[in-house]
């Protein structure tokens, strides 16, 4: 035991000559300050512990650029999602009113409907009474019923209630596919402030494409150049031309010239053909919204002409002919919902519109990274088209080949199999 003790100061003194000799090997502390924590160690003095201020300043700026960019990602989600209850709130808003416009277009539509068969009715009862107190009453009565009658008219052919219906379930429809991009997008990955404008402008353009209010902001209903419906940004034309490397990321020439085939395909067939229809309902449409009002006022100037010397029979055949035409010519345009199917091919010529466009501004783009997969771009295409990746490859060599006459210019195969 007392060898122990004996030894136990040098086994002391070893162990600190140890923690010295490692501590000579430590960057962070200096020669100077274990010298003189050892002095006074010895000499039974406290030993304080300085701490260097640089010691741990690299970490603390590395968190704090971190937290910088949790917050910058948390402020991008939060933007991302309060745009997501906007979209939800439109697509509300939107599906309400459409509905109310569809109510529209029938309750209307049955209102002159009954009003001009009643006048019809009247004006023939007043012809077949021929004079007196109930002559005088049934041939005012249904004289007023036809300028009601084509008052509202008028107002109903002007706005075009089942037309605005539809514009309504288009704008319900873009603004959930819209919903969806941007859920997708945020469950894919982290969203940047990018993405938080693109999204904002969408929303503008929709808000642009189909307005919900009717007075000073309604799209014309007659215009004078039919064109495709655009509800999506303008996009910016990229200056650069950058080297391609296609052949990574999906992309290749033959795929490149697939996709410039199919563009022209769009615009030569489907988008054209489309114009082509709504130029034709829409003239249909102006005929018919002039005739309605047109018929239903020469029956009320014939039923007001009733009984007079001259015009009496000839006004008695006007007001009962063309109340009755009248008739069959709102039901035909109201019923028929002939401004409806002018939206709905203009809308589809703005779908083709849109593909061309995508698929321009993906072309443009120089290097194949900075695009969307290739193989992923053709099935999205495909898809869109109706078609399996087959089917549009063969449809791209048919259409590549040249036409020698008009006639196998216009049996060429559209490139949309779903409208």
């Amino acid at each position: 035991m007392a060898v122990l003790q004996a030894f136990s100061p040098i086994f002391s003194c070893s162990s600190s000559f140890g923690k010295t000799k490692a501590n000579l090997y430590n960057p962070d502390v200096s020669i100077s300050k274990l010298l003189n924590d050892e002095f006074n160690r010895r000499k039974g003095l406290k030993t304080f512990k300085t701490t260097n201020p640089l010691i741990g300043i690299k970490p603390k700026l590395e968190n704090n650029s971190v937290n910088k960019e949790e917050i910058s990602n948390s402020m991008v989600l939060q933007e991302m999602y309060a745009i997501m209850d906007i979209i939800a709130d439109r697509v509300e808003m939107h599906k309400n009113i459409g509905a109310q416009r569809d109510h529209w277009n029938c309750l209307l539509l049955n209102s002159v409907n009954g009003m001009t068969g009643t006048a019809v009715t009247m004006a023939g009862i007043a012809a077949v009474i021929g004079g007196g107190a109930s002559f005088l009453a049934l041939k005012l009565s249904s004289s007023l019923l036809y300028m009601a009658a084509t008052g509202v008219l008028l107002v109903m052919n002007n706005i075009q209630q089942s037309q605005l219906a539809e514009e309504q379930r288009n704008a319900s429809r873009l603004f959930k596919k819209l919903h969806e991009e941007m859920k997708t997008n945020i469950a894919l990955g982290n969203p940047d402030s990018d993405d938080v404008k693109d999204a904002m402008e969408k929303v503008l353009a929709l808000d642009e494409a189909y307005p919900l209010p009717l007075l000073g902001a309604m799209l014309d209903k007659f215009p004078s150049l039919v064109k495709p419906a655009v509800w999506w940004p303008e996009e910016k034309s990229q200056q650069e031309n950058l080297v391609r490397k296609v052949e990574r990321n999906g992309w290749n020439e033959n795929l490149e010239e697939e996709m410039k085939e199919i563009v022209e395909l769009l615009k030569r067939k489907d988008t054209e053909e489309y114009i082509r229809l709504s130029k034709i309902v829409l003239k249909i449409n102006k005929i018919l919204a002039i005739c309605g009002p047109l018929f239903t006022g020469i029956a009320a100037v014939g039923s007001a002409l009733m009984g007079s010397s001259f015009y009496g029979s000839f006004a008695t055949i006007f007001s009962v002919v063309f109340g009755a035409m009248a008739i069959v010519v709102n039901s035909f345009e109201h019923g028929g919902q002939i401004g409806m199917v002018f939206e709905m091919y203009r809308s589809s010529a703005g779908s083709f519109r849109l593909m061309q466009e995508t698929i321009e501004s993906t072309l443009e783009k120089g290097e194949a990274d900075e695009r969307e997969n290739g193989e992923l771009f053709e099935v999205k295409v495909a898809l869109q088209l109706g078609r399996s990746l087959s089917e549009l490859r063969d449809l791209v060599v048919d259409a590549s080949h040249p036409h020698s006459s008009t006639q196998e210019e216009d049996e060429e195969e559209f490139a949309s199999k779903l409208f």
